[in-house]
C-alpha cells in the first residue's frame, strides 16, 4: 500500500479526565496534520498544547476518542503493531542503560528490533562513524557528556531504518556544538537513508531544519507553512525570544556576594575544573556557559556547596565554602535541571513541605505561599498535582518553592530547559525582577540567547575559563560575531584550535630533541 503521506491525522480529539479537579480536559480538539514522504515536519507550540499527546498517538501508545490517524496508510488502532514495526521514536528522555557500554546499548536495541549479522555491524559502523561516536564504543553510557548522550540515543533509534523517525525535544541539555552537530547528522541520515522526520519541538531553533512547520496550541491547529512563514507571522511572533532593551547597562552594586580563587575539583586523575577564577556581585546575573562535559556542572555544585573543591578559595556572601558550608546553605535557594519535587503532592502541599523544610512559621508559609503562587501564576494550579503539571508549570513551581524564604543568592540549573519560547520569556522576566531586588543569579543554560539577559558571561571548555565579560565583550571575543549563539561556538573552537596547535608544537619540539639526542649519542 502506496501513500504520498507518511501521516495523515484527521479531526483528532483526545481528552484526559483529571481526577483532582474532577473535569475533562481537552488534549486534542479537531486536529489535523499530514506529514509528506521524505520532509521534515515539525510541531511546535507552547507546553501543554498537545504535541507529546499527538506523538503517543502516532505511535500507537494511545488511541483517539475522535477521528483518525493514519501512519503508511495503515490505522495506528487496528494496525498498531505493522505501525510500531516501520518507526522509530527517539523520546526526549530516551532509555540509555547507563551501566552499559555504548556498543552494548546499541546490542541491546538492535536485539529488541531483531537486527541480525552481518547488516548489525555494517549499520553500527556506519553510524558510530557517522556521529564520531566511533571511539567511544567501550565507555559507559552513564560517563558520557550530555550531546554524546543524545547522539547514541539517535545511534540506537537508527540500528534499522525506519519509514517514519519521531524525535521529541532532540537537542534539550545539548550545547550549540552539539546541537550543530546532531542536526548534522540528523540531516545526512535524512538524504541517506530517504528518512520521513517528524519533530516534536517548543524550540523555534529546531523549526528553521524543517520542510514544514505545524504551530499547535491548546490542542488547536494554528497555522502551517516553511519556518519562514510560520515564524514571521503573528503567532510565530509568540515563540521568538528577544534580547532585553535593558542589556549592559543594569546596574549591580559593588558589593561581592561571591569569590573564586584558584578553583581546582579533580576526580581521581581527572581534573574537572582548572584553576577558576572570577567573582560575582549582589544583584547580579551571572551566567555559566559551556559545552557539555566543560566543568561548567562541577563548578556549579561547587558553589553551591553540593560538592568539596579539591583545591582553592570558594567565599559565598561571606562565608567560607569549606568552614561554614551549613551557613551559607541558608540563605541560597537552588532549581535543579530535573524536576525534584513531589510528583505525588499537589502544588500547595509540595510549598508547604519546603516552607517547613526552610524553618519558616505557619504563619509564613501562609502568606509566602500566596505570594509565590502570584508572582508565578499558579494560583489556579495550586489543587494539582504536580507530577500532572506541564513542563513548564513545574519549572514554575521549582522556582516557587526556591524562593520560599527569600533566599539572597539564587542557583538556576538550566531552569528554562524543555519549556517552549513563550514560557521561557515569562521566566526570564521574572529572574531579571529578582535581580532588580537585589538577588544574586547564578545560571547555567544551553540556550545562547538566554545568555543576554545575563549582566556578565563566564565559558568554560575543558576544565578552563576561556572567555569572561559583559554579552557585549563575549560577541567581540567572538569574532564581533552577531549572536551568541555564533559568538559561542568561535570562542569554543578557537580555544580548541589553538590548544590543539600548542600540542601539536609541544610534540614536534620534543620529536626534535630526542632526535638529536639521538644523534649527539650515536
Amino acid at each position: 500500500m502506496t501513500t504520498d503521506y507518511v501521516v495523515n491525522a484527521q479531526n483528532v480529539v483526545k481528552r484526559f479526565y483529571d481526577k483532582k479537579a474532577k473535569q475533562t480536559v481537552v488534549a486534542l480538539n479537531d486536529f489535523s496534520l499530514t506529514v509528506a514522504r521524505g520532509s521534515i515536519t515539525a510541531l511546535i507550540g507552547p507546553d501543554g498544547a498537545g504535541k507529546t499527546t499527538f506523538v503517543r498517538l502516532l505511535c500507537g501508545l494511545m488511541a483517539p476518542d475522535e477521528g483518525t490517524i493514519e501512519v503508511l496508510g495503515h490505522d495506528v488502532v487496528t494496525d498498531s503493531d505493522y505501525v510500531q514495526a516501520h518507526i522509530a521514536y527517539m523520546p526526549q528522555k530516551f532509555g540509555l542503560y547507563e551501566d552499559l557500554t555504548v556498543m552494548e546499548n546499541l546490542n541491546v536495541y538492535a536485539d529488541l528490533h531483531h537486527v541480525e549479522e552481518p547488516y548489525r555491524s555494517e549499520r553500527a559502523k556506519k553510524l558510530f562513524e557517522m556521529t564520531g561516536m566511533a571511539p567511544f564504543t567501550n565507555r559507559l553510557a552513564g560517563k558520557l557528556s550530555g550531546g554524546m548522550k543524545q547522539k547514541l540515543a539517535l545511534v540506537c533509534t537508527l540500528i534499522r531504518i525506519p519509514d517514519l523517525l519521531i524525535l521529541d525535544e532532540p537537542s534539550v541539555g545539548v550545547d550549540p556544538l552539539s546541537r550543530r552537530e546532531l542536526w548534522a547528522i540528523i540531516l545526512e541520515m535524512v538524504k541517506e537513508d530517504k528518512l520521513t522526520v517528524l519533530v516534536n519541538t517548543g524550540y523555534v531553533e529546531e523549526a528553521v531544519h524543517c520542510d514544514t512547520v505545524h504551530m499547535i496550541h491548546e490542542g488547536k491547529h494554528l497555522i502551517s507553512g516553511t519556518p519562514g512563514e510560520v515564524l514571521s507571522s503573528e503567532h510565530g511572533k509568540w515563540f521568538t525570544l528577544e534580547p532585553p532593551e535593558s542589556t549592559g547597562h543594569r546596574r549591580v552594586s559593588d558589593e561581592l556576594h561571591i569569590e573564586v580563587k584558584e578553583l581546582v575539583r579533580k576526580f581521581g586523575d581527572f581534573t574537572a575544573v582548572d584553576k577558576t577564577s572570577f567573582q560575582v556581585h549582589k544583584g547580579e546575573i551571572f551566567g555559566l556557559l559551556g559545552p557539555n562535559g566543560a566543568g561548567k556542572t562541577t563548578t556549579f555544585r561547587m558553589l553551591c556547596g553540593l560538592l568539596p573543591p579539591t583545591s582553592g578559595h570558594l567565599s559565598v556572601a561571606g562565608y567560607n565554602l569549606r568552614t561554614a558550608n551549613a551557613q551559607a546553605r541558608r540563605i541560597i535557594g537552588y532549581v535543579a535541571q530535573k524536576f525534584s519535587l513531589y510528583g505525588t503532592l499537589t502544588v500547595r502541599e509540595n510549598l508547604e513541605f519546603f516552607g517547613g523544610i526552610y524553618g519558616l512559621s505557619k504563619q509564613e508559609i501562609k502568606q509566602r505561599i500566596q505570594e509565590v503562587l502570584a508572582q508565578f501564576s499558579l494560583e489556579d494550579k495550586e489543587d494539582t498535582v504536580a507530577a500532572t503539571l506541564p513542563l513548564g508549570y513545574k519549572q514554575r513551581l521549582s522556582m516557587a518553592a526556591a524562593l520560599l524564604q527569600k533566599p539572597a543568592i539564587l542557583f538556576l540549573d538550566e531552569p528554562t530547559s524543555g519549556i517552549d519560547p513563550t514560557a521561557r520569556r515569562r521566566l526570564l522576566a521574572q529572574i531579571t525582577d529578582l535581580a532588580n531586588r537585589g538577588t544574586t543569579i547564578i545560571i547555567t543554560t544551553h540556550f545562547m540567547e538566554e545568555a543576554e539577559y545575563c549582566d556578565r558571561i563566564m565559558i568554560q571548555d575543558q576544565g578552563r575559563m576561556i572567555a569572561i565579560g559583559t554579552p557585549a565583550e563575549i560577541r567581540a571575543q567572538g569574532g564581533n560575531a552577531a549572536t551568541m549563539n555564533e559568538a559561542f561556538i568561535h570562542i569554543v573552537e578557537a580555544q580548541r584550535a589553538a590548544k590543539e596547535q600548542a600540542a601539536m608544537a609541544t610534540a614536534t619540539n620534543s620529536g626534535a630533541t630526542s632526535t638529536q639526542r639521538g644523534g649527539d649519542g650515536a
